[in-house]
C-alpha cells in the first residue's frame, strides 16, 4: 500500500478521535454547568446562600462554613434533590460554636440532728477533702452525706470567701440550710426564742466579710406566756399597756384597736404567744378595755381567765355598777370578773406603812422600810443577796409589829420584780405595789405584770412605770461597727500610738491608748476592720512598706493580747503611698506616720447576668451593708 494512503487513514482516525474528545468535553462541561446552576438555584431558594457549589464531571462539591450542623445537613438534602446524593461531595465546615458558658457553682448544706448533707456543683479546683473534713468536724459525730458534683471551670474569686463564711456560720447552727454561691450566702435556720433569734441574727450579720452578700432568715417559735397576761391602765387621761398578750394576729389587731379607741397613742407591742387559756381571750380583752374606757380611769388586769377591774378612786358607784353589770353579761363564760371600787378618800387616812427597795445603775441594792419580824428581815436580806450580788445589798429595814399578814409575800414579790430592771425602785404598801425604773428587756413590763398578777392575786392593785432603754439592752445596745470605728477615731484625735524609732515595737507609753482602744473594740463583737500602717517618705520605699506592715501587725497583736476578738481584723502596711500631709516639714511627716482603723466595706457582688460564675441577689431587709468609715489618728514616732 502506498504510504500516502496510510497517512490519510491515520489522519482520518485522529481527526475523528479529536472530534470525539471535543464533543465529550463539551458534553461534560454542559453537564457540570447545569448541575452547578441547578444546585445553586435550589440552595438560593432555600436561603442557603453561604454554600459554595462546584462540579467536576458527575460529582457536585459543596463548600463553605455552615452556621450549624443542622444547616449543613439541610444543604446536603437540597443538593440531593437535584443530583444523586451519592454524587454530592461534602466539603463544608461547621462554624465554631460559642464558648461554653461555665456552670453556676452552688452548694447546699443541710444540717439537722442526724448530720450534714452536701448537695450541689463545686469547682474541681476546690480542696474537696479538706472541705469534707471541716464538715465532719462540724457534724460532731453525725453522718456527712457527700452528694457533690465537680466541674473543671474557672471560679469567681468570691466563691472561696462564701464557702469559708458558710463553714464558720455552720458552727453555731445546729439546724440550718445554707445555700452558697459566688458572692452570696443564704441562711435559713431556727431559734428557740425571739431573744435567741435576735442574738443569732446579729451574730451572723456582724461576721460578714467584705464583698459578700448574706441573707439571714431565722424563724422562732411563738413564746409561751405563763400566765397569759394583759394589763391596761388609764391614769390622768393617759392610756397605756403594762402588758399585752394575744393568741392570734387578728386578736392582736382587735385589742390594739380597742385600746386606741380608749385613748392609747403611739406604737405599742402586743406579744403573740402560746398558752392562751381559751380562744375567746381576744374578745374578753376587748370587752374589758371598753369597760375601763367607760369608767374613764383605773386598770384592768387579765391573768389567764381571771379579770380584775379596778376603777379610779372617786368613780361614782352607780356608774361602776352599770359598767360591771354590762361587762359580766358580755364576757365569755370561762372568765371570772373581780371588780374593785376603791373607797373615796376622806383625807384622814393614817400614814401608810411601806417597804422600799432601790437598785442603782452601779448595781447597788438598798432595802429600807418596815418588816414584820426579824425572821422576815433575814429572809428578805438572803433573798435579795441571792437575786443580786451579795456584796451589793445593804439592808436598813426596821422590824415593827402589826403589819398585814400578806406583807411577806408582797415584799418578796416586789424584790423579784426589781430584778427585771437595770436600775429603779419598788415601793410596797398594804394597798399598792409600784415598780419604776429602766430596763434593757423589751418584755420587762409584761413579765412584771404577769408576776404581780400571779403572786398578789387577781384583784391586787399595782403600778408599773418601766421604760425600755436600748442602751441597756445587752444585744441591741451593742454599738454599730460604724460607731465602734468612730469611737476609736475620737481617741486618736488627741492621742497617738507611738513606736520605737525605726522599729515596729509599740513604745512603753503606748499601753494606755491600746487599753482604751481595746475597751472599745471589745464591746463591738466580730466586725471587719483593717488596721493600716503608714509612714513618711524618709528612707527607702521598700523599707517603709515593710515597717508600716510590721507596725500594723504589732497593733493587731496588742489587741489580741488584750482579749479583743481579732479573727475578722487584718493588718496592712501602706508605707509612704498614702500621705495625708506634705513630707517637706516635720509636722507633715509626723501626721503621715500613723495607724488607721478602717471599717472594711461590704462591696456589692458582681451581677449574675454578666457572669455564669456569680450570684448577688438583693437582700431585702436581711442583707446588711456596711458603709466605710475611716478612723484616722495620729501615728508613730519617726521611722
Amino acid at each position: 500500500m502506498r504510504l500516502s494512503a496510510i497517512f490519510a487513514i491515520v489522519g482520518t482516525f485522529l481527526l475523528a478521535a479529536i472530534l470525539c474528545l471535543v464533543a465529550a468535553g463539551f458534553s461534560v462541561q454542559v453537564i457540570e454547568d447545569n448541575a452547578r446552576r441547578s444546585v445553586r438555584s435550589e440552595l438560593d431558594k432555600e436561603g442557603i446562600t453561604w454554600t459554595e457549589v462546584d462540579a467536576d464531571g458527575l460529582q457536585v462539591f459543596l463548600a463553605g462554613v455552615a452556621p450549624s450542623e443542622a444547616r449543613r445537613f439541610a444543604a446536603l438534602t437540597v443538593a440531593g434533590r437535584i443530583v444523586d446524593a451519592a454524587r454530592v461531595i461534602d466539603q463544608m465546615l461547621i462554624e465554631d460554636s460559642a464558648e461554653i458558658v461555665p456552670p453556676r457553682f452552688s452548694l447546699e448544706i443541710l444540717r439537722n440532728d442526724g448530720g450534714i448533707s452536701l448537695i450541689g456543683l463545686i469547682p474541681a479546683s476546690m480542696d474537696r477533702d479538706e472541705f469534707i473534713e471541716q464538715m465532719t468536724d462540724a457534724a460532731d459525730g453525725g453522718e456527712v452525706a457527700d452528694l457533690l458534683e465537680a466541674a473543671d471551670y474557672a471560679v469567681a474569686n468570691s466563691w472561696a470567701p462564701a464557702v469559708n463564711y458558710a463553714v464558720r456560720a455552720l458552727g453555731e447552727l445546729p439546724r440550718a440550710k445554707i445555700s452558697v454561691e459566688a458572692g452570696r450566702v443564704s441562711i435559713t435556720t431556727m431559734a428557740d426564742s425571739p431573744a435567741e433569734k435576735l442574738i443569732l441574727e446579729q451574730s451572723l450579720q456582724r461576721r460578714v466579710p467584705g464583698g459578700l452578700r448574706v441573707l439571714v432568715n431565722v424563724s422562732a417559735p411563738r413564746p409561751v406566756i405563763t400566765p397569759f397576761t394583759l394589763r391596761f391602765l388609764i391614769e390622768d387621761g393617759v392610756a397605756r399597756f403594762d402588758a399585752c398578750s394575744a393568741d392570734t394576729p387578728e386578736a392582736q389587731r382587735q385589742i390594739l384597736d380597742a385600746a386606741r379607741a380608749a385613748g392609747l397613742e403611739g406604737a405599742t407591742d402586743c406579744t403573740i404567744g402560746l398558752g392562751v387559756p381559751t380562744p375567746e381571750w381576744g374578745r374578753a380583752a376587748v370587752q374589758a378595755i371598753k369597760a375601763l374606757a367607760e369608767l374613764g380611769g383605773g386598770s384592768v388586769t387579765i391573768s389567764d381567765a381571771d379579770i380584775a377591774l379596778i376603777a379610779a378612786q372617786g368613780t361614782p358607784e352607780p356608774k361602776f355598777d352599770d359598767v360591771v353589770g354590762g361587762l359580766n353579761g358580755d364576757l365569755p363564760e370561762v372568765f371570772a370578773l373581780h371588780p374593785v371600787l376603791p373607797p373615796p378618800d376622806d383625807g384622814n387616812a393614817p400614814l401608810i406603812v411601806e417597804f422600799v427597795a432601790t437598785l442603782s445603775p452601779e448595781g447597788q441594792v438598798q432595802l429600807r422600810g418596815k418588816l414584820g419580824s426579824q425572821r422576815l428581815r433575814d429572809t428578805v436580806d438572803s433573798f435579795a443577796k441571792a437575786r443580786f450580788r451579795s456584796d451589793a445589798v445593804y439592808t436598813k429595814a426596821r422590824v415593827v409589829e402589826g403589819l398585814p399578814p400578806e406583807w411577806p409575800v408582797r415584799v418578796l414579790t416586789g424584790l423579784e420584780a426589781l430584778a427585771y430592771l437595770a436600775h429603779g425602785a419598788v415601793v410596797v404598801t398594804p394597798d399598792n405595789l409600784t415598780v419604776t425604773g429602766q430596763t434593757g428587756r423589751k418584755d420587762a413590763s409584761a413579765q412584771i405584770a404577769g408576776l404581780l398578777a400571779e403572786k398578789l392575786g387577781d384583784a391586787a392593785q399595782f403600778d408599773i412605770e418601766v421604760a425600755y432603754k436600748e442602751a441597756l439592752d445587752p444585744v441591741a445596745g451593742l454599738p454599730t461597727p460604724e460607731e465602734c470605728v468612730a469611737q476609736v477615731a475620737r481617741i486618736q484625735e488627741t492621742r497617738k500610738i507611738n513606736f520605737e524609732p525605726g522599729s515596729p515595737n509599740i513604745d512603753a507609753n503606748g499601753a494606755a491608748i491600746m487599753n482604751d482602744i481595746a475597751d472599745i473594740l471589745g464591746k463591738c463583737g466580730e466586725i471587719q476592720i483593717e488596721i493600716g500602717g503608714h509612714t513618711d517618705s524618709q528612707g527607702r520605699e521598700e523599707m517603709n512598706a515593710s515597717l508600716s506592715e510590721g507596725r500594723a501587725s504589732a497593733v493587731l497583736d496588742a489587741l489580741r493580747t488584750r482579749r479583743v476578738l481579732t479573727s475578722s481584723f487584718t493588718a496592712k502596711g501602706y508605707g509612704e503611698s498614702q500621705p495625708i500631709a506634705g513630707n517637706d516639714s516635720e509636722e507633715g511627716r509626723e501626721a503621715n506616720r500613723r495607724i488607721e482603723f478602717k471599717l472594711i466595706e461590704a462591696e456589692p457582688a458582681p451581677d449574675p447576668d454578666n457572669s455564669g460564675l456569680e450570684s448577688a441577689g438583693e437582700a431585702g431587709q436581711e442583707g446588711t451593708e456596711a458603709s466605710e468609715d475611716t478612723a484616722e489618728g495620729s501615728g508613730d514616732e519617726q521611722d
